[in-house]
């Protein structure tokens, strides 16, 4: 894919200075694009980061981010940040990547789309899972009729990064990161991929949630390991009354009748990121495990059979992203790298096959939105 835009590469700016601001600025250079700066929660912050990241500018200000006029603005701040952040951006004319949740309402999140739709810029959001190659062709087989009528779908998410009663960070107060934790953070990846890949949306849900730990750190510490610095924000010696969900089991109707499971933890113990979710049907299955993203299963009444990633094979979707030979592993990384590379295709003008916008990024709020209201009450909720 051609980096040029107008005859010139895309320049980026990346807003947060995070595990996951890394994670986009190193993205941002494998789809080819120049990143300019990084902003953080102050002009210090965003000078050691723009070393860290070897980026030639630390920003003051997101007034002096929108001054210097990149083509792109990544925000990767805590989720209390991103629609103010985001709207700024928008209404400054700039395509913007936004990280999910879009923002800690679904009225926000529909402001966001409302105000992508009339600046006319490009806005995803990266359910970056989307992009590993199996993934598509598990799609495009349900897409051909391969697995029938949809009878059932289910899995889980779990991580284990919260299961020290002293892990903590922004994401545990629900002023910053939003009420909820787990099913906001985590969640919402696994029931974006599912309806992305039935194709069938979720009409309602009824939900319950648990708080392991009535307490935490108060301290802001890196999500995960790989952080260039912790960034303390608060004394580790205070704690905290935990008001977000450790864990999260959700029951679905789909529009179609069919029902849904899916369980979501932070402290499941060995268990570092196992995105894992089987679609059932009438004529056979299929099944994904992130944490082994180069192979897919599928099975009928005659038995089964592990489908390898291949670039000559498969539905076109999944040859396309497919960018190395067989054997040689494409993982969370490439799969980032190549939602990065289609928001850019986008903002040059194409039309990438399956690019999450900020309409997918509202559609997840929405859903946060209900499996909180149904854990709080107990009632099934309807899903816009």
């Amino acid at each position: 894919m051609s980096s040029g835009y107008g005859g010139r590469r895309i320049r980026v700016a990346v807003v947060g200075t995070g595990m996951i601001a890394g994670v986009h600025a190193r993205a941002a250079r494998a789809a080819g694009a120049e990143v300019v700066g990084v902003l953080g929660r102050t002009p210090s912050r965003s000078e050691q980061v723009a070393a860290q990241l070897d980026v030639p500018r630390g920003y003051a200000s997101l007034d002096e981010v929108i001054a210097d006029a990149p083509d792109v603005v990544h925000v990767c701040t805590p989720n209390d940040q991103h629609h103010p952040q985001a709207l700024a951006v928008i209404r400054a004319g700039i395509n913007v990547v936004c990280e999910k949740p879009l923002a800690i309402s679904a009225a926000q999140a529909a402001e966001l789309v409302a105000a992508a739709r009339d600046a006319g810029v490009v806005a995803t959001v990266p359910f970056v899972y989307r992009y590993h190659p199996v993934v598509r062709e598990i799609r495009g087989r349900i897409a051909a009729g391969e697995l029938g009528r949809l009878l059932a779908v289910h899995g889980h998410y779990l991580q284990d990064w919260m299961l020290d009663e002293d892990a903590s960070s922004w994401r545990v107060d629900a002023g910053a990161g939003g009420v909820s934790r787990a099913f906001a953070d985590i969640g919402s990846h696994w029931c974006d991929l599912v309806e992305f890949v039935t194709g069938e949306p979720f009409a309602s849900v009824s939900a319950a949630t648990d708080i392991v730990y009535p307490t935490r750190p108060a301290a802001s510490g890196p999500s995960f390991s790989g952080s260039p610095d912790p960034d303390p924000v608060a004394d580790a010696g205070q704690r905290a009354a935990v008001t977000t969900e450790d864990t999260a089991v959700a029951t679905f109707r789909t529009a179609g009748g069919r029902i849904g499971n899916v369980v979501i933890s932070q402290v499941a113990a060995g268990r570092k990121n196992r995105l894992w979710f089987e679609v059932d049907g009438t004529l056979g299955s299929a099944a994904f495990d992130q944490e082994q993203p180069e192979s897919a299963w599928f099975g009928n009444e005659r038995g089964a059979q592990i489908v390898v990633r291949n670039p000559s094979q498969g539905v076109p979707d999944q040859r396309r992203l497919a960018v190395v030979p067989s054997g040689h592993p494409q993982g969370y990384l490439d799969a980032f790298a190549a939602f990065v590379a289609d928001t850019y295709a986008a903002v040059r003008g194409e039309a990438p096959e399956g690019l999450p916008t900020f309409a997918d990024g509202a559609r997840a709020a929405s859903i946060i939105e209900a499996v909180v209201g149904s854990a709080t009450d107990g009632a099934w909720r309807p899903i816009p």
